[in-house]
């Protein structure tokens, strides 16, 4: 499990950093969006009160709490079935990449009251209205190789 804990850690790191960037260096909270390549990349200031798309959004400082429960819970019930499973190389990868962005979001939760997020995307000419961040690439993509990956036994070195 050194692997997942590995990345959990670079993941946490990376969107941690990131964040602190853009708000602190960029100071995007008082500017609230940078041209960065546009259409393509811009950096678009989103404070996210909910999921995935402010699904589940709310003001309340219950649903704040609970976002973050919810949020811990996941990352506890992947890391023991990870680690039941023997999980190998790629699932490791996965989990750590899961369970590093969720905390990422949790911090910004407690920090900030919500997640901060700020990469937006367009093309096409079509403009993206939504912004996301590191965390929630990371989730992505470790949720896509848990799926993915489970049930194969690669083993990875413990």
């Amino acid at each position: 499990m050194r692997l997942a804990i590995g990345v959990i850690a670079l993941t946490f790191i990376a969107d941690q950093a990131s964040k602190y960037w853009v708000m602190e260096r960029m100071a995007l909270d008082q500017r609230l969006f940078i041209q960065v390549y546009d259409p393509y990349l811009n950096f678009a200031m989103a404070w996210n009160r909910g999921v995935n798309f402010g699904l589940f959004g709310s003001d309340s400082e219950i649903m704040r709490y609970v976002l973050i429960t919810v949020a811990l819970a996941i990352t506890a019930f992947v890391w023991v079935w990870v680690k039941r499973e023997g999980a190998g190389l790629w699932m490791q990868f996965g989990a750590g990449l899961l369970i590093g962005g969720a905390l990422g979001n949790v911090i910004d939760r407690i920090r900030w009251g919500a997640v901060m997020d700020f990469i937006n995307m367009s093309c096409c000419g079509l403009r993206n209205p939504y912004s996301f961040n590191i965390a929630d690439i990371a989730i992505f993509a470790g949720a896509f190789a848990l799926i993915l990956f489970s049930g194969r036994k690669t083993k990875a070195p413990e």
